[in-house]
């Protein structure tokens, strides 16, 4: 046994513990293993356990001897994880945190053995951990743990935001059922997540989400594994605190288990994994681990951990267990472990000076390949005049926004098995305002269902959903309740292309009833009219349709787009214009429009010119409720002072319709832009951003609301852009 670790990342002294403790097994008599183990299973976990453990070594050892390397969060002390990859198959989906070394080496070597080929787990991390192009699954864009071949979904999630996905992938065979599968319908989905995380309400939610769905009768074979070393960063779970947290979950079954016994994690795991996949209930491993080396390199540990805490660690290091079941099974005698590992560790150091040697990312262009692909342009520009006729044959119903958007919904479903829609309310109901109503009495509840209440929830199970072959279509009631689970967008569904370079994809459309102008309705919960948190996610698409010719068109085009691509959409409609059929005058029909069955261009605007024959004097830009507004102001601009103005809809926020932008505002050289979001930090920021960059050198001016909250009756009028405003505003501009 070593002395107290003096340094917050003694290397050589957990290793000398390690080899030290193995070494003193040999004067022992190895104790019989409580149940027949094949010891080639035993083999395997010794070898992915010390593989991982050595990966980690070498990350530190190139950062402490030659200052190499980039990433140096390991595994070290969870490596017991390596024996739950062997109680799943190698095709059940693993979406795995960041301490999951052991299991992603236990399930390459799984694999090899099932004839899957999916190369060489040395080179996959050490690829990652130095940030090579040739790393397989990110492409030298971070360390994480993924591979196709073997089912690892990779994930970057440090606080679980990765278990709503899980639950969602598990629960994703329950709908479309006549849509083909990824994995088989028997698979079991694994997701790892520490002690520190289980704090997290995105834990909380998944957690009791697959409760909610096996309580309702759902399969739901998802399987958790809380890895608990007691300590997240350098605070302490207080004792107790996990199992407590963990027992009497409702509807999923707890087991727990020691990872220094590595004989007894074996026994709890296998029992539970076969429990899950027979009956399709969720369970949930509590698997006490330890932490060696601190959170990463940088981790002073002994600023906050004492030496009797870091030296009891020592002794329950899960390789010092699976070598003595390895010598119990006569798998490795202590000594035959220890020349093993040495051997090992040479060739591991070996390997990534090989690596060094690869090529890394040296262009901005190499990085950005990995980003969704640019949606097709077409040329020439659409007019309102070009496009949004009905379709050829169909019937002329003038349909309000909320009807185009229902009827494009139905025919989609119709026309596509993987087609789902669901969010709160959805179902019987029809939606908070109608627009799914009759959907889920055509389609069934499988096709068009209700979720629990919980925006992480809704978005999890798009992101898993997609993963296994179906094209979701959720619906978040209010833009604000996006708030709750914004990150699911941000951290998860954009990125998981880009840290897979489009090995995996998870297409979906995200359809969010939004903006202002609900006359009577206040607060930032029920009115809110900012969109900053979606702008600035990279690949995202933004679809902003105002006018029922353009919503089911645009609706059809994210779908065709996500589809095509594993692009990420999130339809932004305007609940004010929902059932609203008027622009100028009562019963006057201009707000709404025959059904459109075709697909609008993604990343074009549409321009509606003033009915005077006399030149543009001025071009507002626009979108959303602006765009109802605009259209008032043009004709009173037009007929009251003698101003002609061309409004265009942008209908995209992202891509912003920059050529058709830019044409137009340098037809009339006169810009204003209005903006129904927040004068700081929104959409028209981005909007004279970009004229500036292009050269404009024009006027632009821009009307936007209030740095404010929607207040609740007529108060909203003051803080929201008003028809007056844009009057104003064009006029001074004009002149």
């Amino acid at each position: 046994m070593v002395a107290a670790l003096d340094l917050p990342n003694d290397l050589h002294a957990v290793e000398r513990s390690l080899l030290d403790n193995i070494a003193a097994l040999a004067n022992t008599a190895p104790a019989p293993p409580t149940a027949d183990i094949d010891p080639l299973l035993v083999a395997t976990w010794l070898e992915a356990q010390a593989t991982s453990r050595l990966l980690d070594h070498t990350a530190r050892w190139l950062r402490a001897e030659h200052g190499i390397g980039y990433y140096t969060i390991g595994s070290s002390g969870h490596e017991s994880n390596a024996i739950v990859a062997s109680a799943l198959r190698p095709t059940d989906p693993a979406l795995l945190h960041y301490r999951s070394g052991g299991f992603y080496v236990a399930r390459s070597m799984q694999a090899r053995d099932h004839g899957i080929a999916a190369g060489d787990p040395v080179l996959d991390v050490l690829r990652g951990m130095l940030a090579k192009s040739t790393d397989q699954i990110s492409g030298g864009r971070h360390k994480v743990f993924g591979n196709h071949a073997l089912s690892v979904i990779p994930q970057t999630s440090t606080i679980a935001s990765h278990l709503p996905r899980a639950v969602g992938l598990a629960l994703s065979g329950e709908f479309a059922p006549d849509a083909p599968t990824v994995w088989p319908s028997d698979s079991v989905v694994v997701c790892s997540f520490g002690d520190g995380s289980l704090n997290h309400s995105t834990t909380q939610g998944a957690i009791n989400w697959a409760g909610h769905a096996a309580h309702s009768g759902r399969r739901t074979a998802v399987l958790f594994v809380c890895e608990d070393n007691g300590i997240g960063l350098s605070v302490p779970s207080p004792t107790g605190w996990v199992a407590e947290s963990l027992a009497g979950r409702a509807d999923i079954t707890l087991a727990t288990a020691d990872g220094s016994d590595p004989a007894a994690t074996w026994a709890a795991t296998r029992e539970l994994v076969d429990q899950i996949r027979a009956t399709g209930r969720p369970g949930l491993l509590h698997l006490s681990t330890v932490r060696f080396l601190g959170h990463a390199g940088t981790d002073v540990e002994s600023a906050y951990r004492t030496p009797a805490e870091l030296n009891a660690d020592l002794l329950r290091d899960p390789i010092i267990g699976t070598a003595r079941l390895a010598a119990a099974v006569d798998v490795c005698s202590p000594i035959d472990t220890i020349e093993w590992y040495l051997d090992l560790r040479s060739s591991t150091r070996s390997a990534a000076f090989e690596v060094l040697k690869e090529p890394e990312l040296l262009t901005a262009d190499e990085v950005m390949e990995a980003m969704p692909a640019a949606p097709t342009r077409t040329f020439p520009p659409p007019t309102a005049t070009t496009e949004g006729a009905a379709t050829e044959g169909a019937a002329t119903e003038q349909l309000t926004v909320a009807q185009s958007i229902n009827k494009m919904l139905s025919n989609l479903i119709d026309e596509s098995a993987d087609v789902i829609a669901f969010g709160e309310d959805v179902g019987r109901k029809g939606g908070a305002y109608g627009v799914t109503r009759g959907l889920q009495k055509r389609f069934g509840d499988q096709r068009v269902f209700d979720m629990l209440l919980d925006e992480q929830s809704i978005l999890g199970l798009a992101l898993g959903s997609a993963l296994n072959g179906r094209l979701p279509i959720p619906e978040i009631q209010y833009l604000a309740y996006l708030h709750n689970a914004e990150d699911q967008l941000r951290g998860e569904a954009a990125t998981l292309g880009f840290f897979s370079k489009h090995q995996y994809a998870n297409p979906m459309v995200v359809r969010i009833a939004g903006y202002g102008y609900q006359k009577g309705f206040g607060g930032h919960f029920h009115n809110d009219n900012s969109i900053a948190v979606l702008r600035d996610i990279p690949g995202l698409v933004i679809a902003s349709p105002s006018h029922p010719s353009d919503a089911g068109p645009m609706l059809r085009a994210c779908v065709e787009h996500a589809r095509n691509t594993g692009a990420v959409c999130a339809f932004l409609e305007p609940i004010a214009r929902y059932h609203a059929p008027d622009l100028y005058t009562d019963g006057d029909g201009e707000w709404t429009a025959p059904f459109n069955n075709s697909a609008a261009p993604v990343g074009r605007a549409r321009s509606h010119p003033s009915s005077s024959t006399a030149p543009a004097d001025i071009t507002i830009l626009t979108f959303g409720n602006g765009v109802w507004l605009s259209l008032r102001a043009q004709r009173r601009l037009r007929d009251e002072y003698g101003v002609n103005a061309t409004i265009v809809d942008l209908r995209w926020i992202a891509p912003l319709p920059i050529e058709d932008i830019v044409r137009e505002a340098t037809a009339t050289g006169r810009v204003l832009v209005v903006d129904e979001t927040r004068r700081t930090g929104g959409v028209g920021e981005g909007i004279v951003a970009d004229l500036i960059d292009t050269g404009f050198d024009g006027q632009v001016r821009r009307v936007a609301a209030r740095d404010s909250f929607v207040p609740l009756g007529a108060a909203a009028n003051l803080v929201l852009v008003s028809e007056d405003d844009i009057v104003n505003a064009a006029r001074s501009l004009a002149s």
